[in-house]
């Protein structure tokens, strides 16, 4: 072996191996229930950044434990079409070459896009390869292949002929850059310091009624002002016209409960065309709809001189006409949420244009009752909450997009009688009057398909054998952004067309941050590259760094140091490996059975037995309740601070001894003991641990198939005297260890611990292993107390249920000094608390300062409490002993 496991030279072997071996695929000759995970499709355009690598690395660590429970295990592979980035891309190539896509036609450019997705569509798919992931590749499944593509007008139809799909004329959502409707929860809230315009709306008789409104641009699509019917300021008024400023067209004054009387004048500008909740008024008091802007964010002839001009130019324009003609009042900053478009950031212009809309109410019912009735769980649950809120507020769900990527709305329009026809196939003709039809040019919204995906990826609507099989899956993992994109979507889509929940259980993870909690992003700068990540310390210790982070916070701060310290983990295991496999003798993996009849008869080996039954009862518990970070805890202290530190040390004289017997009963279990560490670690690092499993002498197959420990029929004993007893030489060593640490001993100063206690038996094995304490603790020598002597005063102290340790410190370090040292520390830990208790105590900062450098105050202040009681109690004891 190795000095170092060379992960550049063995991932990509190993997962060849993997992969040519067939055990990605689930067996058809198992029965029971399965374990089935399809994956969130990741954007055909997309290449792998750091949320898919944390979301991929959970997904492959339960279905690597699954499979080695003995579970027929399938996780579904496959990616999205992702129209508006994948069109976005080909244009942008297009544009490169000096052609647009209206030049080439639909028909070619749609061609293009699947030339583009042949030669670079499978790029993220090899990259989910490098990070390990287990995925059964020969079931990979694309949103717009045939089999999908057959399901999404299936379901399209057939919410039609239900009366769930309508078309209508609505306000939308829509991008002036991507050219395209887009859902509500596709639009992002930004917050931005903007102005409120107060504008003067002149009466007739002479009064004016003064309208506040953050965007003047838009009042020539105005068709109404409105007041509160209970703002006794403005009650004469109703019933009467307002002239627009800048215009001679009046516009009636109307009376509606919605307008705030409180926010600007009281007095509301309602522009139906471009505004969501206008539009609400406009259809209660029957207003004309006026559109003032176009598709492209520039003003139309309704603005008369000032048609052409960009939105954002015009309103400038406007705002400096208003001022010269008088018609502008007074002017205030205003910051407040805006919304854009999640793709492009270009800030959303509500238009009502003829869309195509789910009626999300019937569907939205089922998905509520599913999750309440415990048919479908959320980990964490408090994410209940959210789809909830959600869900109970949902308005209909517009599906078209103004797109020629995707998959095109199944629905014709008749030439001659205007009759719309919606089809499984496509008609030759108009049904009604046998005329000419002229297919919907739109395409349907990604996440209309991407809804389908836990039951079209198994072959429905077809009874496949698969779907009979692996459907309902059993777990979801994403992140907790698209609870409302995609979770919702999917319970709602599976529940109506299925009947039943997708998923048994919703699984969800932080996002990932850098190290100081920012977004990652290129205009920032500070986007950490999973692939250099992975070159740089290889695929398990990136996999173990995400997964001791996986907890229930929202977000993750990842800093590369933690994955250099996680490589050193890996080259711990793997130097253990080397040891075990260099003292092994002639003994072989199928000879090292443990049984009840043959259990382990020195105090190691029956403890580390003992510990590895403790161990994969904790990490089966942590597995099959998701909590990730918590078994990548307990799998690297065992390994680290048990197996490595101290069960490897305490075997070392038996293995290097003279007693043959002896010797080989050590050696098979310590080979057990190290197969049992590399199954426990298989999930988290599976390169290493493969590579290491390879080279063990009757090892047989692959590891990934290798039972995990901790089954009915592992042999694992239990034995909590051995337990006890090797945790009495751990309470010395720690205690030492502490001591040293808090009262600032230097590493290279020999300490003499004294220890009381009156076991005999403690006493022996306190006699028999001191010399392995004295290396640990850096100590040059180890007494016991005589009966009835007390301890030094200059000796720290610890208590234990079997006795005491006292740890002299006189000629180790300078009383006086020390306690002026931590004084100081003291003193400034509480002046820094109280800074911080501060801070959080202000409201104002913990609205507006931006969340993750609040939630990173709140932790600050946690750890700062800590450590000032820890310092404090190594004050106190430094008193203690100079009184």
């Amino acid at each position: 072996m190795e000095k170092n496991f060379n992960h550049s030279l063995w991932e990509s072997q190993i997962y060849a191996r993997w992969e040519e071996s067939g055990l990605f695929a689930p067996k058809a000759a198992k029965t029971g229930p399965p374990f089935v995970i399809v994956i969130p499709p990741p954007n055909v355009t997309g290449q792998l950044h750091m949320g898919h690598a944390l979301d991929n690395t959970l997904q492959d660590i339960l279905i690597r434990y699954h499979r080695m429970k003995g579970d027929d295990t399938l996780w579904v592979p496959g990616t999205d079409h992702a129209g508006i980035a994948t069109q976005a891309v080909v244009e942008r190539a297009l544009a490169q070459e000096g052609v647009k896509r209206e030049e080439l036609g639909r028909e070619k450019f749609v061609e293009r896009v699947w030339s583009w997705k042949a030669e670079y569509g499978g790029q993220i798919v090899r990259q989910l390869r490098r990070l390990g992931a287990s995925c059964d590749w020969s079931r990979e499944r694309f949103t717009l292949d045939e089999g999908l593509s057959k399901a999404v007008r299936e379901v399209f139809v057939r919410l039609h002929e239900e009366g769930l799909i309508y078309q209508g004329d609505y306000i939308v959502n829509w991008c002036p850059r991507c050219l395209t409707a887009v859902a509500d929860i596709e639009v992002e809230r930004q917050e931005r310091k903007d102005h409120l315009y107060y504008l003067k709306y002149a009466v007739a008789g002479g009064e004016a009624l003064v309208v506040a409104t953050t965007r003047p641009e838009t009042m020539f699509g105005d068709t109404a002002v409105a007041v509160n019917p209970l703002d006794e300021r403005y009650g004469h008024l109703v019933g009467r016209k307002a002239q627009i400023p800048l215009t001679d067209r009046l516009i009636p004054i109307i009376a509606d409960e919605y307008v705030d009387r409180q926010f600007g004048t009281g007095a509301l500008k309602v522009t139906p065309g471009h505004d969501h909740n206008d539009f609400q008024i406009g259809r209660r008091h029957d207003l004309p709809l006026i559109k003032a802007i176009d598709e492209r964010g520039l003003l139309t002839k309704a603005a008369g001189p000032y048609a052409g001009l960009d939105r954002d130019v015009a309103r400038q324009k406007v705002v400096a006409d208003l001022e010269a003609q008088g018609f502008l009042a007074k002017v205030e900053p205003l910051t407040h949420a805006v919304g854009v478009c999640y793709r492009c950031r270009t800030v959303i212009e509500p238009l009502v244009s003829r869309q195509w809309f789910v009626r999300t109410a019937p569907l939205a019912k089922k998905a509520l009752e599913a999750v309440r009735d415990g048919r479908t769980r959320f980990h964490p649950p408090q994410w209940e909450k959210t789809y909830f809120e959600w869900l109970e507020n949902i308005r209909d769900w517009c599906v078209s997009r103004q797109l020629w990527w995707g998959h095109r709305i199944p629905a014709w329009t008749c030439d001659q009688c205007g009759q719309v026809t919606v089809s499984r196939v496509d008609p030759s003709h108009c049904p009604h009057c046998q005329g000419s039809l002229t297919q919907d040019p739109d395409v349907l919204d990604t996440w209309f398909s991407s809804g389908l995906w836990p039951f079209s990826t198994l072959g429905w609507p077809g009874n496949t054998p698969d779907l009979a099989r692996f459907y309902p899956t059993t777990v979801l993992v994403t992140g907790f952004d698209i609870i409302f994109f995609w979770v919702a979507r999917m319970m709602m889509m599976g529940l109506w067309l299925t009947d039943q929940a997708p998923f048994r259980d919703v699984v969800l993870h932080p996002l990932v941050r850098d190290a100081q909690g920012q977004k990652m992003s290129k205009s920032k700068g500070n986007v950490i590259d999973p692939l250099g990540v992975i070159d740089l310390y290889g695929a398990d210790a990136f996999r173990f760094t995400l997964t001791a982070q996986a907890g229930q916070n929202r977000d993750m701060k990842l800093n590369p140091t933690r994955v250099a310290g996680y490589g050193k983990f890996i080259n711990k295991l793997w130097n253990a490996a080397r040891f075990t496999l260099a003292n092994l003798g002639e003994v072989t993996l199928d000879q090292a059975t443990l049984s009840a009849s043959n259990p382990p008869q020195s105090l190691p080996d029956r403890w580390v037995q003992h510990r590895l039954r403790q161990v994969a009862a904790q990490c089966r518990e942590r597995l099959e309740s998701f909590a990730f970070d918590r078994l990548a805890d307990t799998v690297y202290h065992f390994v680290w601070d048990e197996f490595c530190d101290w069960y490897l040390e305490l075997v070392k004289p038996t293995l290097f001894g003279e007693d043959e017997v002896a010797k080989k009963a050590t050696r098979l279990v310590l080979l057990d003991a190290l197969a049992k560490v590399l199954a426990l670690t298989h999930p988290i690092a599976p390169f290493v641990t493969e590579r290491i499993w390879s080279l063990i002498p009757g090892a047989e197959g692959f590891l990934m198939t290798a039972p995990y420990p901790g089954g009915e029929a592992d042999p694992l004993v239990n034995d909590p005297e051995a337990e006890a007893r090797i945790g009495f030489l751990m309470d010395i060593t720690r205690s030492v260890r502490s001591a040293r640490a808090d009262f600032g001993v230097a590493p290279a100063d020999k300490v003499s611990p004294v220890i009381k206690l009156e076991d005999p038996a403690l006493l022996a094995l306190l006699d028999k292993y001191s010399p392995l304490l004295l290396r640990l603790m850096g100590a040059e020598k180890l007494t016991t107390a005589a009966p009835g002597a007390l301890k030094p005063k200059d000796a720290a102290f610890s208590a234990h249920v079997w006795g005491q340790i006292w740890l002299p410190l006189g000629g180790l370090i300078d009383l006086t000094v020390e306690m002026a040292r931590l004084d100081k520390e003291l003193i400034q830990l509480n002046k820094d608390i109280k800074q911080a208790e501060g801070k959080l105590a202000n409201a104002e900062y913990v609205s507006k300062a931006p969340e993750e450098v609040v939630e990173e105050t709140r932790e600050r202040l946690a750890e700062m409490i800590k450590l000032a009681q820890a310092t404090g109690q190594s004050l106190a004891a430094l008193k203690e002993m100079s009184a």
